[in-house]
């Protein structure tokens, strides 16, 4: 079966473009998030750090301009592959960091909260990315176990406003947070994005996505196939095979329909794999495919 996605990378769209509110700062909705490029685990080093460096490259001259990464990757070394790749950063690169945890060397992911730990935590990610200002700094609340949990965090956002104003930080935004945390946020400062767990099983922030579409604040999900069950895997695989493309490909098409203020951070450290992920932008889901598709969530809220 045909389908439209492009032959080559200069005819790809990358989703089109999204202005973050009250910002110059304009990303083509496919992205590309850093994590994978660190080794196993996200620590230490990559097993071929040229191809970490080549991805990074490959990227950019695909077009994307929206890079997520933490100086808590690796730790630091997610950073100093991209200021290897790709300093002195092209105009237009949007480079996006997360703020909130650290790795001791037991490779555990630790709350890294407060004022000083954030303020440490900036000044890292600007030494290591070879910075004089964070484009976006994303608050990353941790809580006491996986998935979202009630809790303020005006502590930690009045700190990033903090930085803020002393020019370090241009914009902010917010991670793993509720909708409540997301309101509480704004009560302090201007937010910009906020990035969560959301696929196409996992839908809990259909309403929060929706919100922020009418105040124009972009949603940037993480696990585009995170926790599926076999029976919702097998469904993606289906609709895949029909369309002639891959899974992750129709899961990213899905995101990208799903809502307009939706930005895309696909990870990789493979070359090839970068290609088909970017070429997912331009994959055309029929009517048949979104309705199969909209019930692996109806079925996981069932």
């Amino acid at each position: 079966m045909s389908n439209t996605i492009p032959h080559t990378m200069s005819e790809a769209t990358l989703g089109g473009p999204f202005t973050f509110p009250g910002t110059s700062l304009t990303v083509q909705r496919i992205g590309y998030g850093a994590m994978q490029l660190a080794g196993p685990g996200v620590w230490g080093p990559p097993k071929d750090p040229d191809g970490a460096v080549a991805v990074l490259r490959e990227a950019v001259a695909a077009g994307v301009n929206h890079i997520d990464t933490s100086d808590f990757y690796g730790p630091h070394v997610t950073n100093e592959i991209i200021r290897e790749a790709l300093s002195p950063y092209p105009a237009g690169l949007v480079i996006v960091t997360k703020l909130g945890a650290r790795r001791p060397p037991d490779k555990s992911w630790q709350p890294a909260t407060s004022p000083a730990e954030l303020t440490s935590a900036v000044h890292d990610n600007l030494r290591n990315l070879g910075l004089e200002a964070l484009d976006v700094a994303n608050y990353r609340f941790m809580g006491t176990g996986h998935g979202l949990e009630e809790g303020s965090i005006a502590e930690q956002v009045s700190a990033l406003a903090d930085l803020k104003r002393q020019g370090l930080i241009r914009h902010i935004g917010v991670s793993n947070v509720t909708a409540t945390q997301v309101a509480e946020a704004q009560t302090i400062t201007d937010v910009v994005c906020v990035q969560n767990n959301y696929n196409l099983a996992h839908r809990e922030d259909d309403a929060l996505i929706d919100d922020l579409a009418r105040q124009g604040i972009a949603y940037v999900p993480f696990f585009p196939l995170g926790g599926f069950s076999p029976l919702q895997s097998s469904t993606l695989s289906a609709v895949a095979e029909r369309l002639g493309a891959t899974p992750l490909q129709v899961a990213l098409a899905w995101l990208l329909h799903r809502s307009p203020n939706v930005l895309l951070i696909p990870g990789t450290s493979s070359v090839a794999h970068l290609r088909e992920n970017l070429a997912g932008a331009d994959l055309t889901l029929t009517p048949e495919a979104l309705s199969a598709l909209d019930g692996i969530g109806a079925a996981a809220a069932g």
